[in-house]
């Protein structure tokens, strides 16, 4: 037989030689032929494509750990062996020998770890069985050493494989040193040196047990058959032998089977009596059953007739009404003494006639004619009740604000401010807070013509302090009244426009500071005094709140501020009937106040209309303090005096804006309109009643003024063209010079400030040109016929134009540069002339020699360009000259 590749020496050392440097040794080499089978179709192997592969087994140590390694090698062009692929034996799955294959020499290895498990893995032919079971051997040997586990084996018996194995175990030659250092050749088997699958199979017990089995019969191990023929007849001798047992063994079941049958007779006899003991105890029991039933009926109807006597107890002494309460519901007095016993009887009066209702009450029992009636009567008792205690009310409060009104003392007077002291009359109020919310609870319809009474009774006094407190302000502020004629062109209008007038404001925000947070606590009080359930309630105090000395008075706590009704808009989505109806209370409450505050407004106008800007302010703050936690109608309030005080202010806006248009209808107007540093004078007064938000409202005052008075202006200019861009460019210095200060903190009147300085530059050159071309005619207009013919024919033919002769060019020259001294001086005398600001004069004549100079530059070089021969006065001689003048 030939030799097996796995001896090969030298393939071993070129698998070495491929894996130099991965620290794995080779176990064992050799060559097989690759070919690729097909997923089901395990017979077809495909032997055309089969390439001659080497199979190396690796092992690699790592301490007390080893890793084993399936490479597989492939030749290179050149012969050499290099890896191609490796497997790692811990994965390996599966060990299958191709059936189909006659040889049996063809198998596969599955790898649970390969990526696509629906690709066929590759076949590998041995060149015969030998090198198969080798190479199989060798894999599983491995696995159980190094790994712990075997794979699967499929398609080979493992007993051939071991037995085969034991037979084939080769001789290898090992070497060992003597003491005198020279090798000697001991002759080992392979068994020795690796462990065999034969071991993990069969121990060694049962291999000795299968010796003796086999020794006992005398057989050889090729006498498989007859072995098993022999065993087989034992078998059914053995079989035999049983049966004949049982057979023999008949007298004793007989015995049997009699004894069961006697035990079943007397059992019988014994299920006989049992059946005449249950009948009779059965009888028994139904006389102990029906003893009981009647027992437990007496029992039932002497509990229930206990528990109705209790129960009829309590029914009569619900349906009872006390004596004591029935005095007070029906004639009982409301005086302050007697509150505690009528709030008594309201409360025995609402549970009462809650104990009647049926979440409350037994179902049956109110349908009984005594609840009935005893409803009834309880239903007469609180409407009686309602209609006193409402009667009660109406008059009290009536009487009450009566009282005071006709006490001059509780309002200001002529040389003396009184600030409203509602503190003895809220005290009084309180004394029926609790009678209230009980008239709530029996009767909340009640509640509606009382609300009405306290809030016409209350409106009377609130407007008779408002009004008594605005006349004795208007009256003690003592203060000259301001021209509302600002801008207008009359010569005093301004003399008296520096007087004080801040006391109107004062006494405008002293109006706020007293009424709006008494109008805020009023508000507060009648919420939670008249039962209202709103939302969202805060404490009361608004924005000047802080501003006085101290509370109406120390019972404040009940006080309770009603929320923005926007903001519990927003809050809860939607408006509850109490909010909406506290509203309209409140409308009621404070209706006509307004017309105090008005008034107030409409006097500091008239005095000072500037001062709407620091009212504005005043109302604004408060305005924005109010917004978390003050009365709606107390906002509306401020709202309407906020928008009063704008439409005042837009009001002398639009009267200053007359005044400035009726400056067009004068004749014709020469140097700065009047309007224009009075503007100064008014945005200056303006500044300084800025106090808060009313930047706004004066920033859209600059911007109509402003533009008015440029509209007019521009409007004035062109009355008379030939003196238009003098009086504008006057009038825009004027403007700028005037508001110089102010633009730089102002940005509104920045954004004009630019715009004048624009409109001013433009009009100063258009008037500058005008001059220069005055005097200058003919230089300039022959420039202008070079530049036209400049863009029709070349610079060397224009001197042959009619016209733009050498010839012409001269003359004109002389007439033009001749004397230019003089003519320079006509312009300036031409500029002094019309220039009723003398201060704009040396700004403009730069700005006017700046502008000849490069025209006649520009001039110089078209000439140059034209004319090279001709001889020109240079820019710098006429810079020289300009400079002399």
């Amino acid at each position: 037989m030939a030799k097996s590749s796995a001896d090969d020496d030298e393939l071993r050392r070129a698998c070495e030689a491929a894996i130099e440097g991965t620290k794995q040794s080779i176990v064992m080499s050799i060559r097989v032929a690759k070919s690729r089978g097909v997923w089901g179709k395990s017979g077809k192997l495909g032997r055309q494509m089969a390439k001659p592969r080497v199979l190396a087994l690796s092992v690699k140590s790592k301490g007390q750990r080893k890793k084993a390694f399936l490479r597989v090698m492939k030749y290179s062009s050149g012969g050499v062996l290099e890896p191609a692929k490796m497997y790692k034996l811990k994965h390996l799955s599966k060990v299958e020998v191709i059936t189909n294959d006659p040889s049996g020499c063809t198998f596969t290895l599955g790898f649970d770890n390969l990526r696509s498990q629906s690709v066929a893995p590759p076949q590998w032919t041995m060149r015969n069985t030998d090198d198969r079971n080798r190479i199989l051997v060798c894999i599983l040997n491995i696995c159980k050493d190094v790994l712990g586990k075997l794979p699967k084996v499929v398609g080979i018996d493992i007993v051939e494989m071991a037995l085969w194995a034991k037979d084939n175990t080769p001789v290898v030659t090992t070497q060992r040193s003597t003491e005198d250092g020279e090798p000697v050749a001991e002759a080992v088997t392979e068994s020795e040196l690796k462990v065999t699958v034969e071991k993990e199979l069969v121990s060694q017990a049962e291999e000795e047990d299968m010796e003796a089995l086999l020794g006992t019969y005398v057989m050889g191990i090729g006498e498989a058959e007859a072995f098993s023929e022999r065993l087989k007849r034992e078998l059914q001798a053995l079989e035999a032998a049983n049966v004949h047992a049982i057979l023999e063994s008949e007298p004793l079941v007989d015995e049997v089977l009699n004894g069961l049958e006697a035990a079943t007779n007397i059992v019988d006899d014994m299920d006989e009596w049992l059946g005449i003991f249950n009948v009779k105890l059965r009888h028994m029991r139904e006389d102990i059953e029906s003893i009981e039933t009647r027992n437990n009926k007496l029992e039932m109807q002497s509990v229930n007739n206990k528990a109705l006597i209790e129960e009829l107890d309590k029914v009569i002494e619900r349906l009872r009404v006390p004596s004591e309460y029935a005095a007070s519901l029906t004639g009982g007095s409301f005086d302050e003494a007697d509150m505690l016993q009528n709030i008594e009887a309201c409360e025995w009066l609402a549970k009462a006639l809650k104990g009647l209702e049926v979440p409350n009450l037994d179902p049956i029992y109110a349908n009984m004619r005594s609840v009935k009636e005893k409803r009834a009567e309880l239903k007469i008792l609180k409407a009686t009740f309602v209609t006193r205690a409402s009667e009660f009310l109406r008059n009290y409060f009536a009487s009450l604000v009566d009282f005071m009104v006709s006490d001059k003392s509780y309002f200001s007077q002529r040389g003396q401010l009184k600030r409203p002291d509602h503190a003895d009359l809220r005290y009084k109020c309180r004394t029926y807070a609790r009678l209230l919310q009980h008239l709530k609870s029996l009767d909340k319809n009640c509640l509606g013509p009382l609300r009405k009474a306290y809030c016409s009774s209350l409106n009377l006094l609130l407007r008779r302090e408002a009004r008594e407190f605005a006349n004795e302000l208007r009256a003690s502020t003592k203060v000259s009244r301001n021209p509302t004629v600002w801008l207008e062109g009359s010569t005093g209008s301004s003399q008296n426009a520096n007087t004080d007038t801040s006391a109107v404001s004062d006494a405008y925000a002293k109006m706020l500071t007293i009424f709006i947070p008494l109008l805020v606590d009023e508000s507060s009080f009648f919420a939670h005094f008249m039962c209202f359930e709103v939302p969202a309630l805060a404490p009361p105090g608004g924005a000047g709140s802080d501003k006085r000395p101290n509370n109406d008075d120390g019972n404040d706590d009940d006080d309770l501020g009603i929320m923005d009704i926007d903001e519990s808009d927003k809050k809860t989505g939607k408006t509850s009937p109490d909010l909406t109806a506290l509203n309209e209370s409140l409308q009621d409450l404070l209706d006509g106040i307004q017309e105090d505050f008005y008034a107030v407004v409409d006097w500091a106008y008239k005095i000072d209309p500037l001062r709407c800007i620091s009212m504005h302010g005043i109302t604004e703050k408060y305005l924005s303090g109010q917004k978390a936690d003050a009365a709606g109608f107390v906002r509306l309030l401020l709202g309407d005096l906020e928008a009063r005080v704008s439409m005042q202010f837009s009001r002398f806006v639009d009267e200053a804006c007359h005044q400035i248009e009726r400056n067009e209808r004068n004749v014709r107007q020469m140097g700065v309109l009047p309007y224009i540093p009075r503007f100064a004078a008014l945005a200056t007064r303006m500044e300084q009643y800025i106090q808060g938000q009313s930047r706004d409202l004066v920033d859209q005052a600059y911007t109509k003024f402003v533009s008015i008075m440029f509209v007019t202006l521009e409007k004035i200019a062109q009355q008379d063209p030939k003196y238009a861009d003098i009086l504008l460019l006057e009038n825009y210095a004027a403007f700028q010079n005037s508001l110089y200060d102010l633009a730089n903190v102002v940005p509104t009147l920045a954004k004009f400030y630019h715009q004048a300085s624009e409109a001013y530059e433009q009009a100063c050159t258009r008037h500058i040109s005008l001059i220069i071309y005055y005097q200058f005619e003919r230089l300039f207009q022959f420039a202008k016929k070079i530049e036209d013919f400049m863009y029709t024919i070349t610079p060397e033919e224009i001197p042959f134009q009619l016209g733009l002769s050498k010839m012409e060019l001269r003359k004109m020259l002389k007439s033009s540069l001749s004397g230019v001294d003089k003519s320079i001086a006509q312009m300036y005398k031409k500029l002094q002339k019309n220039l009723a600001s003398e201060e704009l004069l040396p700004s403009l004549w730069d700005k006017c020699k700046k502008e000849f100079l490069d025209k006649y530059e520009s001039f110089v070089q078209l000439v140059a360009k034209v004319y090279p021969s001709e001889n020109v006065p240079g820019v710098t001689e006429m810079r020289g000259l300009l400079a002399s003048m």
